[in-house]
């Protein structure tokens, strides 16, 4: 399975999205992809701040049918485990990537995201950045 992280759905709004993503996207079964609580929030947050919630709008419809796995007890523990192990290594991360990570990593899915030098710091995260041209 598969998540995409918040960059990669915004990316997926635009008027043009990146060509490679929509392809990549094409080859992977619908039912294998997903997104997380936590992103559905940033986007919802983000609609909010720039007070356009057709944006919002459109980010429903867009994933609509998409998998959106929660962020549940599980990812809550395990969010808990790598926020400690990577701040006491001083290599900490926004609280919503620890979050989409421990969400991804509890569902043993691999991260599409944009942001590839935030999430590699997450031990056992599968990630990559389909966004590349």
């Amino acid at each position: 399975m598969i998540v995409l992280d918040t960059d990669v759905v915004s990316d997926l709004m635009r008027p043009r999205p990146s060509a490679q993503l929509v392809e990549r996207l094409a080859q992977v079964d619908a039912s294998e992809q997903a997104t997380t609580a936590v992103t559905i929030g940033e986007l919802a947050y983000g609609a909010q701040h720039a007070d356009r919630p057709e944006l919002y709008e459109r980010a429903v419809r867009l994933l609509s049918g998409t998998r959106v796995l929660p962020f549940d007890r599980d990812a809550a523990e395990l969010y808990g485990t790598i926020r400690s192990q990577l701040e006491r290594d001083g290599r900490r991360l926004p609280d919503p990537d620890l979050r989409i990570a421990a969400t991804a990593l509890v569902h043993r899915a691999v991260l599409i995201t944009g942001n590839i030098r935030h999430f590699e710091r997450v031990p056992g995260l599968g990630c990559e950045n389909w966004l590349r041209e």
